[in-house]
């Protein structure tokens, strides 16, 4: 019987191999397709390495002897399987939170997918509330100090003096 490809893929060096290639840069996430079709392939053949283990132990039986190490090479090589599976299963439920959007406000208007602000009351929503540049209209955090497209400041265009030599009169007045 020919050795499961797949397990050389997902086994990672050992840290105590002086031979070992060095690590490799971080890569961009797969798509979640890919993912799902990574963990359809690999149930597949955790399905088949089981079928096999349990054949491999009724023919021990038979024949009286149990080889140890072969049960335990074969049990290792499903047990790295689901490991993957289990990586690809939080991989994938992230992706999935990732792309979840609040669907209520606070006030309960629900709010479309994408959109940063309210319509019913006007707060902000989402994981970082965007604001538009005043002077290019690039958006923004909500708490950024400078715009990253022109580089003037963000905050607001004339700071409130209300104790500066008003006298007490109407700030709008002036």
């Amino acid at each position: 019987m020919a050795r499961f490809s797949l397990l050389n893929r997902i086994r990672r060096p050992s840290e105590d191999d002086p031979g070992a290639a060095p690590a490799r840069p971080l890569r961009r996430a797969p798509s979640p397709g890919a993912l799902r079709r990574e963990r359809r392939a690999i149930l597949k053949a955790r399905e088949e390495q089981i079928r096999d283990l349990g054949g491999l132990t009724l023919e021990m039986y038979r024949r009286s002897s149990f080889r140890d190490d072969l049960l335990i090479e074969r049990s290792r090589e499903i047990v790295a399987l689901e490991e993957r599976l289990h990586e690809l299963d939080s991989m994938l439920a992230s992706v999935a939170s990732a792309r979840r959007a609040p669907t209520t406000c606070e006030c309960g208007a629900p709010v479309p997918w994408g959109s940063h602000f309210c319509a019913n009351c006007g707060r902000p929503v989402g994981p970082e509330p965007v604001v538009a540049c005043k002077s290019c209209g690039h958006p923004l955090p909500a708490d950024a100090k400078f715009c990253a497209n022109c580089g003037r400041d963000a905050g607001p265009d004339e700071p409130s003096e209300l104790g500066a030599g008003d006298n007490g009169a109407d700030p709008w007045e002036r």
